[in-house]
């Protein structure tokens, strides 16, 4: 069996190597996971609900040790971490109400009567990217599990710990063996087969537009479920009537979060001109004050990217000619460091247009709320963004106009696991996530009973 190396981005040292499951390994998994699966449906609604909150205690007592992990595996600063797997944590507990409320429809009807019921859709397939490893597997598996399939995840390559270790976790708090699987290896392989087995109904993808776009088309072909979360380009309008203080202090955390590696970042952002200059002015201290370093030390706001391989295609946004406007600092020596960037580009440039995936952001001006919104949509992307300004009709106006998934007004809040995520155009299919999410995981079933007269 052909393994993998985990490498620690801060320090560049290797953690562990990691067994990869090959393709006969996910056929295998696959034929215990539909008889696990049979027997997790037909336990009363009670139980599944008690079994998930079971494993959400379980997450709580290891949630420092799976925030190391992740500090270790992705470079995650310790204090986003340790939200990240209370998180997780949140999202189990929010799910485990589920299975007692999936209650279908009474519809009137003549002659009769006419009832719905959810039915879980079997096997699903969740493929998972290396950026939020356990946040995101989180999304797929709690409502999948609650809606009553079984669930096989593929964690990212570079970033497979925490994932690895939830499966555990899984199994110490009592699910039942084969319900939930951990599948570590190539998506060439294990992610593809995901795909190509008729037995796994349905796959929830989280990564690029462009192996999103290979995931759905290989899915066509057995008319195969998807939910695809993908790429973004999200702005952030900064309006002239705003507090302009606020939104220039908060700017940085909007993009910079887990060091820009973030498909909701606000990577894009536009000013109006009359307060551009001012703007800048107020932009240029933030950026430089945050603070970029050693993930474990608790002041570190921003940590390193998670390879060699995805620093260098960031750095190719940023050639020596490039228009930068101000830096960030971070450190030197081992470690895939990149400082945070302020650029000033064209409107056509492609930092403006490509999703950079790092903490490189671009700033513009707009001249008006028409232009504004023009410039927001002038993307294939429409996953996230933000909107700066006291004045609520415009806020409301410019939210309705936008193409965009996910808005927030005078903030940068974009995830919540009792609202629904997912993102217009390129941006992805499906939402994840909210109180519906269960129901993603489920078939309509319509039965009529036909009564006769007495």
């Amino acid at each position: 069996m052909s393994t993998s190396t985990v490498i620690n981005p801060a320090t560049e040292q290797e953690i562990r190597t990691v067994e990869q499951v090959d393709e006969a390994g996910v056929d295998d998994a696959v034929a215990r996971a539909i008889a696990a699966q049979r027997a997790w449906a037909a336990r009363p609604p009670a139980e599944k609900a008690a079994a998930l909150r079971a494993f959400a205690s379980v997450v709580d007592a290891h949630v420092d040790e799976l925030a190391a992990i992740e500090v270790a595996n992705s470079g995650h600063p310790i204090g986003n971490a340790e939200w990240e797997a209370g998180h997780v944590r949140d999202v189990l507990n929010f799910y485990a109400a589920s299975p007692e409320r999936l209650s279908g429809q009474q519809i009137p009807v003549a002659g009769g009567l006419d009832i719905t019921f959810n039915e879980p859709i079997g096997v699903v397939g969740v493929i998972t990217p290396w950026n939020f490893p356990m946040t995101i597997a989180s999304w797929g598996f709690a409502p999948a599990l609650a809606a009553g399939n079984a669930v096989l995840i593929k964690p990212a390559e570079w970033t497979p710990l925490t994932t690895i270790r939830l499966g555990e976790l899984a199994l110490e708090a009592g699910l039942p063996e084969d319900l939930f699987q951990v599948l570590p290896g190539k998506g060439s392989v294990v992610g593809e087969r995901f795909v190509s087995h008729p037995d796994v109904r349905k796959i929830v993808f989280t990564g690029s537009t462009e192996v999103g776009t290979r995931v759905m088309a290989e899915a066509a072909k057995q008319v195969k479920r998807v939910t695809l979360e993908l790429g973004g380009k999200s702005a952030n309008i900064v309006f002239e009537d705003c507090d302009l203080e606020r939104a220039a202090a908060t700017a940085p955390y909007g993009v910079f979060d887990n060091a820009g590696q973030d498909c909701c970042a606000r990577s894009r952002i536009l000013v109006q001109r009359s307060v551009y200059d001012r703007f800048m002015e107020l932009l240029e201290p933030a950026v430089k004050g945050v603070v970029v370093g050693d993930p474990t030390s608790r002041d570190t706001e921003m940590g390193p990217l998670v390879s060699a391989a995805h620093r260098d295609s960031v750095a190719s946004y940023v050639p020596d000619d490039a228009p930068v406007a101000f830096r960030g600092s971070a450190p030197s020596g081992p470690g895939y460091w990149f400082p945070p960037t302020v650029l000033t580009p064209q409107r056509n440039d492609r930092t403006v247009t490509e999703e950079i995936f790092g903490p490189v952001v671009t700033v513009l001006p707009f001249d008006d709320e028409a232009d504004a919104i023009a410039m927001a949509n002038d993307t294939n992307y429409g996953l996230s963004g933000s909107i700066w300004t006291d004045n609520l009709s415009r806020a409301v106006r410019v939210a309705r106009a936008v193409e965009s998934g996910n808005l927030s007004v005078n903030s940068h809040s974009s995830v919540r696991f009792n609202t629904p995520f997912g993102g217009f155009k390129q941006s992805g299919l499906g939402r994840e996530l909210g109180p519906d999410a269960p129901l993603h995981f489920t078939e309509t079933k319509n039965v009529f009973f036909a009564i006769g007269e007495s």
